[in-house]
């Protein structure tokens, strides 16, 4: 019998006890004696969210086939717990074992949220791990980041020994073997990092200097020794069919976010969207076989118990054996009491045929992502998506039986007028008008059409990378204006209007394009309270605020500052296989307003194709 981390007394104290206690269905025990690798595989978010990310329950059951490692994991403990461990001063615990993190040889955080950085920090100070890499000794774990955020690491580069870059599915063996054989030979820490930077993909800030010109910008990004390279490659799984995924994924106690069964269906995006990062950082596009998927499908529903299945990808209507594997799902699963979840799905004829097979029309609203409000503005961004197909596919929803929609946009993109803002307001209208164009007889009740705008945040590795960021103000002078012109629609009694929170956008700006010298302000911000900055009931903005004017840290030099495409950014030593020079040609595309056709299509030459595999190459097959 495990003894658990925290008393009964606290655990009946604090809210949801089960996100601490481990044991759940699937969990992988191991005799942590034995391992001659531990690994604490962390999520810096609370539980609910963490056990809902599919690249930890991947990870996890790879690391764990390995019979000398052993792979358990953390979650960042609630505003509760957190207070009482520091209270009582109780060490973070890994839930398997419920052993200190600072027992273990690796710490893994996985940066899936820019706004998550305060809580990097929390699980760090928590496990008794100094915050600085370079005051820490081989009686702490390497603690290493990986995921979306570190592909610009520079901002946490100070908090992080090394990052993976790429898919965790390729080189985590090799640096785990050097790890072993590191310790074996007795070398310093300092001689494991430098042999770990030979590993492709992975990357050691220490082991870089970086000079600033007068200005601000970066005059020069250098490595210091020859064992770490001018370039750090992402790592690709050019061969997904055949790799590793979790036929027993780890079953929450809890409602989490995500409760059901992930099924992986492809990697990467054909669109090119120029404001989308994951549409960049993840090509090329590399599919899962269909017949793969059908067995992976019942074996995860029969080691679950889950009563629903989800079909994950950027954009699911682009795997070409869709049809097949979702009237596969349907015959085999449905009336079953096994529920069919197809998010991210263009919608079409066939898209809406599908879902009126597997959802509850009465419980159910269509979802489009128009993300501009006019024609101009979509093609500026890329989006390949025409207000005729918005309607078109609308009215058929409608016919269908649908009676909610809800649509996604951002306001502050580049090259933005008030007529593309207003264009939000009457596209909504469009569409309500759609439903009453249908005879009375047929429809399902009222209409009911909700938009709601984030706010946009230039991301590293997109065409947008050069453009400048809006202002708080700014901001919220647009979702005015959107929300003035909604109100005087004719239907605006079925038109509903919800925007995001400013400061936290530019925030998240400021941290995804930021160098190394944001890392004192995120420092400061937490040390006097910030945490959990991305749940709107603690986040503290003047925290942060007070944190930029302590460190002389200028916020704007980070959002609403264009660049010029000369200039030398925190993540240039990153090859993600997408040229700079074809991102450059995409942000001058954009201000032309010219649409560029999407991988299938035709080719555009981003770069990409010497990774050797995926779209680039489908026919050629």
């Amino acid at each position: 019998m495990r003894k658990l981390a925290l008393s009964d007394e606290i655990l009946l104290s604090v809210d949801k006890p089960a996100r601490y206690i481990g044991g759940e269905v699937n969990m992988v025990k191991k005799d942590p004696k034995k391992a001659a690798v531990r690994f604490a595989m962390a999520f810096p978010d609370v539980y609910d969210i963490g056990m809902s990310h599919l690249g930890i329950q991947i990870l996890y059951d790879m690391f764990n086939k390995r019979e000398d490692v052993y792979c358990e994991r953390v979650y960042s403990p609630w505003l509760d717990l957190d207070a009482l461990m520091r209270e009582k001063k109780i060490p973070l615990f890994a839930l398997e074992s419920q052993d200190p993190v600072r027992d273990f040889d690796f710490l893994g955080i996985t940066l899936q949220y820019e706004m998550c950085y305060t809580n990097v920090l929390q699980l760090l100070d928590l496990s008794g791990i100094p915050l600085h890499s370079d005051q820490r000794t081989w009686e702490d774990p390497i603690v290493i980041g990986g995921g979306p955020c570190a592909y610009n690491p520079e901002p946490i580069a100070p908090f992080f020994d090394m990052f993976y870059i790429g898919e965790g599915e390729t080189v985590y063996f090799d640096l785990l073997d050097a790890y072993k054989e590191s310790r074996k030979n007795g070398d310093s820490r300092q001689e494991f990092l430098k042999k770990a930077a030979r590993i492709p993909g992975i990357y050691v800030p220490s082991l870089y200097d970086v000079a600033y010109n007068e200005d601000g910008t970066i005059k020069s990004f250098r490595p210091n020794c020859p064992e770490a390279p001018e370039k750090v490659t992402k790592q690709l799984v050019m061969e997904m069919t055949d790799a590793v995924y979790p036929e027993k994924p780890l079953v929450p106690f809890i409602k989490v976010t995500q409760d059901r069964v992930v099924l992986e269906i492809m990697r990467g995006c054909i669109r090119g969207c120029r404001f989308c990062q994951a549409g960049m950082i993840y090509r090329p596009v590399r599919e899962k076989n269909v017949e793969r998927l059908k067995e992976l499908a019942r074996q995860m529903l029969k080691n679950t118990g889950h009563e629903e299945i989800s079909l994950s990808s950027l954009s699911s209507s682009d795997y070409r054996s869709l049809e097949s594997l979702v009237t596969f799902l349907i015959e085999e699963f449905h009336g079953k009491g096994v529920n069919v979840s197809l998010p991210s799905l263009r919608i079409d004829a066939f898209s809406l045929d599908v879902m009126s097979k597997v959802q509850d029309v009465k419980k159910s609203s269509l979802t489009f992502a128009p993300e501009a409000g006019s024609q101009r503005l979509r093609d500026v961004i890329n989006k390949g998506l025409t207000e005729e197909e918005i309607l078109t596919g609308a009215s058929e929803a409608f016919e269908g039986g649908w009676n909610r929609v809800k649509l996604y946009f951002m306001l502050g993109l580049p090259t933005e007028t008030v007529e593309d803002m207003e264009g939000i307001a009457l596209l909504s209208e469009k569409i309500a008008e759609a439903y009453y164009e249908i005879p009375k007889e047929r429809r399902n009740g009222k209409v009911q059409v909700v938009a709601s705008t984030s706010f946009f945040v230039p991301k590293p590795f997109t065409p947008f990378q050069w453009a400048r960021m809006c202002t708080k103000e700014e901001f919220l002078e647009k979702a005015r204006v959107v929300n003035h012109k909604m109100k005087e629609m004719l239907n605006h009694k079925s038109l509903k209007y919800n925007w995001h929170e400013a400061d936290v956008t530019v925030l998240e700006g400021v941290l995804a394009r930021g160098d190394r010298r944001v890392a004192s302000v995120i420092e400061e911000a937490y040390k006097n309270g910030a945490l959990y900055d991305s749940w709107s009931e603690s986040f503290k903005n003047e925290i942060w605020m007070k944190a930029f004017e302590t460190c002389g840290v200028d916020l704007s030099f980070y959002t609403t500052r264009e660049r010029s495409l000369e200039e030398i950014f925190p993540w240039d030593f990153i090859d993600t296989g997408v040229s700079k020079d074809f991102l450059k040609r995409e942000w001058e595309q954009a201000k032309k307003g010219v649409v560029t056709p999407n991988c299938r299509e035709r080719c555009s030459g981003c770069g990409i194709r010497k990774f050797g595999g995926g779209v680039c190459f489908e026919d050629q097959n």
